[in-house]
C-alpha cells in the first residue's frame, strides 16, 4: 500500500436506499461505516444519489439529506405512461456468459433472474470457460434452475455473448455480467421502453454499486463518477446528430422525452450512457451487425470495449439507443486495489484497442479520429491532470466530506500506461481469434 501513503484510505461506506416520498430514516455512524452513499428513491425508481457524512446525530444526516429531498427530476423524466400490456412486451432473452469464477455472485444472479416481473422471458447461461477443473461448481449451481445452458470453450466475452445469442429465442437479447444483482423489475422497464419507443434499436440502463466496504471500491465510484460516467437518472434516448458534412454518424445527440437536446458528443463517448453489464438489444440489430466482435471483450488479449463497439455500430449505422433509468442493476465492484489497477489498465487497453477494432472495420474512422483527435487529447489530458491530482472526476458543489473523496494518483497511472498497449494489444487479440477459428489456439 506504499502508493497510497499520500492520500486518507477511505473507511466503509455504507449504500442506502432512502425513499423520498416518505418519511426520512433516522441514519446515523455505526460498526458498518461513517459515511454513506444514499441512493434517493421515488415511486421505487432510483432519482439521485448523494454521499454523506454519518454522526451520532440523526439530526446531521437529516440536514445533509436536503439536497437529495429538494431535487428536482428534469422535466418530463417521469411522466405517467399508460401501462402497457403482457400482451404487447417483447419476448426477452438474458445472456449471460461466465467463466465461473465468482460462484455466490452468479448464484445470487441467477436467483433473481429466474423470477423477475416479466411474462415472457428466458435465462440462458453461456459456460465459456476454456478449460473445465476437477470440482466443478456449476453443476451444482443450477440442479433444480430453469436455465438454459450453452457451452462455449473458444475464449473471450464476446465469443460467450455470441453463443448465447446463437442459442435465445427472445425478439430482444439483455445482457448482463455474473457480478451483477438485477433490479426485478429490470426486465419490465427494458421492454416497456421498447414497447413505447418502437424506434428503438437498444435500450440501456442505470448501474448502481453493491456494496462499499473497501477502499477500492469507493476509489472505482469516485474516479468516474459513477459505473461508467457521472450518474443520470433522466432519460434519454441518443440519436445520429444531422450535421452538414458530418463523416456518417460521428456525432450523436441526447434527446430528452420532450424532445429537447441535452448535450451533443462524439459517437465514442457513448460509454456515458451504457456499459455491457445493462445493455439489451433487437435480434435484428445483432444479427444484421453480426454479433459482438470477438477480437475484443474480456477473455481477449484486448481486456475489453466489445460492448462499446456494439453501441457505437449501432449508432454508426444510423440506430437509436434508449437509456432508460428504471432499468437498474447493482455491481460488485473491484474489492482490492490490486484487482482495481489491472482493471483500470485493462480499460485503457480496451479503448485504444477499440479503435483499432473500428478502424479495421470501417476505414471512415480513421478520418472522423483525426479530426477528433486534438480535441480528445486535450479533454483527456485536462481529465488524467485532475486525475493525477488526486481528484475525483464527477465532484460535487457540496462541501459536504464524503463528496470529496480524494484519489490514489495510483489510478490515473494505471489507465494511463494502458491506452499505448491497446493497438498491439488488439493485433494479439486479432491473430489469437484467427489461430482459435483454425483450431491451433491453446489456452
Amino acid at each position: 500500500m506504499a502508493s497510497l501513503s499520500a492520500v486518507n484510505v477511505p473507511g466503509p461506506r455504507r449504500v442506502i436506499g432512502v425513499n423520498l416520498d416518505g418519511p426520512l430514516p433516522e441514519l446515523v455512524a455505526d460498526a458498518t461505516g461513517s459515511s454513506a452513499l444514499v441512493i434517493g428513491y421515488r415511486d421505487g425508481y432510483p432519482v439521485s444519489t448523494l454521499d454523506i457524512m454519518l454522526t451520532d446525530d440523526p439530526a446531521d444526516a437529516t440536514r445533509a439529506l436536503a439536497p437529495l429531498v429538494d431535487s428536482l427530476v428534469e422535466e418530463g423524466a417521469f411522466d405517467d405512461h399508460a401501462p402497457v400490456s403482457d400482451d404487447d412486451l417483447p419476448t426477452i432473452s438474458v445472456v449471460v456468459s461466465t467463466v465461473v469464477d465468482r460462484v455466490e455472485d452468479l448464484g445470487k444472479l441467477l436467483d433473481v433472474l429466474e423470477h423477475l416481473d416479466y411474462p415472457r422471458h428466458e435465462v440462458v447461461l453461456v459456460d465459456n470457460r476454456v478449460r473445465v477443473p476437477d470440482i466443478d461448481a456449476l453443476p451444482g449451481l443450477l440442479a433444480g434452475r430453469d436455465v438454459r445452458l450453452v457451452t462455449e470453450r473458444r475464449p473471450g466475452l464476446s465469443a460467450g455473448r455470441n453463443a448465447g445469442v446463437a442459442a435465445a429465442t427472445g425478439e430482444v437479447i439483455a445482457f448482463t455480467d455474473d457480478d451483477v444483482r438485477v433490479d426485478p423489475q429490470w426486465l419490465r422497464a427494458i421492454g416497456e421502453r421498447f414497447v413505447r419507443e418502437p424506434g428503438l434499436d437498444a435500450v440501456t440502463g442505470v448501474i448502481l454499486p453493491v456494496e462499499l466496504t473497501t477502499p477500492a471500491q469507493i476509489w472505482y465510484e469516485a474516479y468516474y463518477g459513477g459505473f461508467s460516467a457521472e450518474r443520470t437518472f433522466s432519460p434519454v434516448t441518443i440519436v445520429p446528430d444531422d450535421v452538414p458534412g458530418a463523416m456518417r454518424h460521428a456525432r450523436v445527440k441526447a434527446v430528452r422525452p420532450d424532445g429537447t437536446v441535452r448535450k451533443h458528443f462524439a459517437v465514442y463517448g457513448i460509454g456515458a450512457y451504457g456499459a455491457g453489464a445493462n445493455m439489451a438489444y433487437r435480434r435484428s440489430l445483432i444479427d444484421t451487425v453480426g454479433g459482438f466482435d470477438t477480437t475484443l471483450g474480456a477473455g481477449s488479449p484486448a481486456r475489453g470495449g466489445e460492448d462499446l463497439a456494439m453501441f457505437i455500430e449501432t449508432l454508426w449505422r444510423g440506430g437509436r439507443i434508449g437509456f432508460e433509468p428504471h432499468a437498474v442493476v447493482h455491481h460488485r465492484h473491484r474489492q482490492t486495489i490490486e484487482d482495481l489497477h489491472k482493471q483500470l489498465h485493462g480499460n485503457g487497453v480496451g479503448f485504444t484497442a477499440l479503435m483499432c477494432a473500428l478502424a479495421a472495420k470501417d476505414r471512415r474512422h480513421l478520418t472522423v479520429l483525426a479530426r477528433l483527435m486534438p480535441l480528445a487529447a486535450k479533454v483527456k489530458a485536462k481529465q488524467m491532470a485532475s486525475r493525477l491530482a488526486g481528484r475525483r472526476d464527477a465532484a460535487t458543489e457540496s462541501t459536504n466530506e464524503a463528496s470529496q473523496t480524494s484519489l490514489p494518483k495510483s489510478l490515473a497511472f494505471h489507465e494511463l500506461r494502458g491506452f499505448p498497449a491497446g493497438p498491439a494489444a488488439w493485433f494479439r487479440s486479432r491473430r489469437r481469434w484467427r489461430d482459435v477459428e483454425a483450431g491451433r489456439f491453446q489456452a
